[in-house]
């Protein structure tokens, strides 16, 4: 190895010494220190993880760390597994009786599906984008088979944490065989209360920022209303249900397309909706494609662009908020092209549900 990568290599690796306070209050909510980090979001950036006193459940408060790896859990790691956790359990509330694996890379959703059975819905999940899911952390909602921890510790996908209620005690020992892995297990199952304030905190210079805890109300069918000449079928409401639960966890402007069970393509972060939806599209066919699909968009469309681009590419219905001066022009090209549109508020109802996310 020559000096410039060694150089490169030990930047990564060196810790970063940090002299933070052991607890830390907001308001009514107190956080203890629970252990320091390698560093922060950079080489270099002093960084700790805190947790809340009080907190009970599925939340990263009450996580165990059964396997550190060579390296420990980092900064991104943490916000990764609190994403995915949030969003595997919003998944199980909303299709109870189904299994969640959801894969998170740098705090956004790259691969996620429900499933009955355990290395089925990984592998369901990791084909949603096999690209994207190298280097990731992956969440799962349902206990860990030594057939799964196989897969999950083979080197080319490179998984960076195991996330799951629990663990058999042969899939741990399959686990330990990739010692960079890091294994942690949640505090209870995904279908527990998970207790906190329920506040979200974003500090910025000078200042905080504080609101409370954003929890979608689209969970069923009786959720929405359809304002489209064609109605969907069941089939394009469950897919319109899942890739909406999906989307509220996927970083604004958030595009989410799939069926009922997975997603085939995210596009998020970007300017421009127009942007989002075809990144989605172009990385759904990296593993299933855009044909049959479900679109949902996290906030109202103020142009028939993105319509005409989903019917271009064989998807076949629509979730998102209404709120646009031309809503009507929106629906009318739909109409036109045959797509179901569906609004994120109940029949009856004026104001839609919208799902931004800036994390």
């Amino acid at each position: 190895m020559s000096e410039p990568e060694r150089t490169a290599r030990s930047q990564y690796q060196a810790k970063v010494r940090e002299d933070f306070p052991e607890t830390l209050r907001v308001g009514e909510s107190a956080f203890v220190k629970k252990f320091p980090m390698r560093y922060g979001e950079n080489p270099g950036t002093p960084a700790a993880f805190y947790q809340e006193v009080g907190a009970e459940g599925p939340n990263m408060g009450r996580i165990e760390v059964l396997q550190e790896g060579t390296k420990g859990l980092s900064y991104i790691n943490v916000g990764d597994m609190d994403l995915g956790q949030r969003l595997a359990r919003k998944l199980v509330q909303v299709f109870p009786g189904r299994q969640a694996c959801v894969i998170i890379k740098h705090e956004m959703p790259s691969g996620v599906a429900l499933g009955d059975e355990a290395v089925a819905t990984f592998e369901k999940a990791w084909g949603c984008d096999p690209l994207s899911n190298f280097g990731g952390v992956v969440v799962v909602g349902y206990r860990v088979t030594a057939a799964l921890a196989r897969l999950l510790a083979e080197s080319p996908r490179n998984v960076e944490v195991v996330y799951a209620p629990d663990f058999a005690a042969d899939a741990l020992e399959a686990l330990a065989a990739r010692k960079v892995l890091r294994v942690v297990k949640m505090g209870a199952a995904l279908d527990a209360p998970s207790v906190d304030s329920g506040l979200e905190l974003k500090r910025v210079a000078g200042g905080l920022l504080v609101q409370k805890r954003f929890d979608s109300k689209i969970v069923s069918a009786e959720s929405v209303d359809v304002v489209s000449k064609r109605r969907p079928g069941p089939e394009e409401v469950r897919a319109a249900l899942f890739n909406w639960t999906v989307a509220c966890f996927t970083r604004s402007n958030a595009v989410v397309i799939g069926t009922g069970d997975k997603t085939h393509g995210i596009g998020s972060g970007q300017r421009s909706r127009v942007d989002s939806a075809e990144d989605a599209i172009r990385l759904s066919r990296r593993g299933y494609g855009p044909e049959g699909c479900v679109l949902a968009s996290d906030a109202f469309m103020p142009f028939p662009d993105v319509v005409e681009l989903a019917g271009r590419n064989g998807i076949s219905a629509i979730i998102y908020p209404l709120g646009s001066v031309r809503d009507r022009e929106v629906i009318d090209k739909a109409d036109e092209l045959g797509l179901a549109m569906i609004a994120t508020r109940k029949p009856g109802e004026v104001d839609s549900e919208r799902c931004f996310l800036h994390r």
